[in-house]
């Protein structure tokens, strides 16, 4: 244990411990330059605005910013946006980033996505509505034809065309519903009264 602490106060130790910190300080500052070079350390890039740009457009501020892109799918039709514009971007606009960053675009798509109509035939209008609203479905107006069941509906319109369940409409669609006012039908009070 004796010759070991004498090692430790030796020349020799001291030269070599004195060696070794110089090293490690050399290396520590050729690896912190060398990251300071690749990694642009302090150049940043301000991310531009994005929003409503057609997608050629962010295309090309994309580039000429230095950054990349990436478009994410998007289901969510925004009416309030042109057609295959910008809806949303991750960094926001404003935001400082390194050169090359990639940056997330959400995309408006070309229009509503398309909802199957329920099967509503036979189902009260107040009840009917709700189903349709629960879909993204609206009724736009009710017409009542002569049928025994009050409030029952018989049929859907669609832009003036018959749909039935199981059709697909664009989502906020407006639907006309066809119900029954609760009269007899004529042609069966005629039958009815022959008997």
């Amino acid at each position: 244990m004796k010759n070991f602490f004498n090692f430790l106060k030796s020349k020799t130790f001291l030269i070599q411990l004195g060696l070794a910190a110089v090293a490690v300080l050399v290396l520590v500052f050729v690896a912190l330059q060398w990251l300071k070079g690749t990694t642009n350390h302090g150049e940043f890039v301000e991310v531009p605005n994005f929003s409503k740009m057609s997608v050629m457009e962010m295309r090309e501020a994309v580039e000429e910013a230095g950054l990349r892109y990436q478009v994410l799918d998007s289901s969510d039709f925004n009416p309030d946006y042109p057609r295959f514009s910008i809806l949303d971007q991750n960094p926001p606009a404003g935001n400082k980033v390194k050169t090359n960053r990639k940056i997330y675009f959400t995309v408006n798509p070309s229009g509503y996505k398309k909802v199957t109509v329920p099967d509503i035939v036979q189902v009260t209008q107040r009840n009917a509505s709700s189903m349709l609203k629960a879909v993204g479905l609206e009724v736009e107006r009710v017409t009542y034809i002569d049928e025994l069941g009050k409030d029952m509906v018989y049929r859907m319109k669609y832009k003036g065309k018959y749909i039935k369940p199981g059709d697909k409409l664009p989502k906020t669609s407006k639907v006309e519903l066809i119900c029954g006012n609760g009269t007899i039908p004529g042609s069966a009070r005629v039958k009815a009264d022959s008997n």
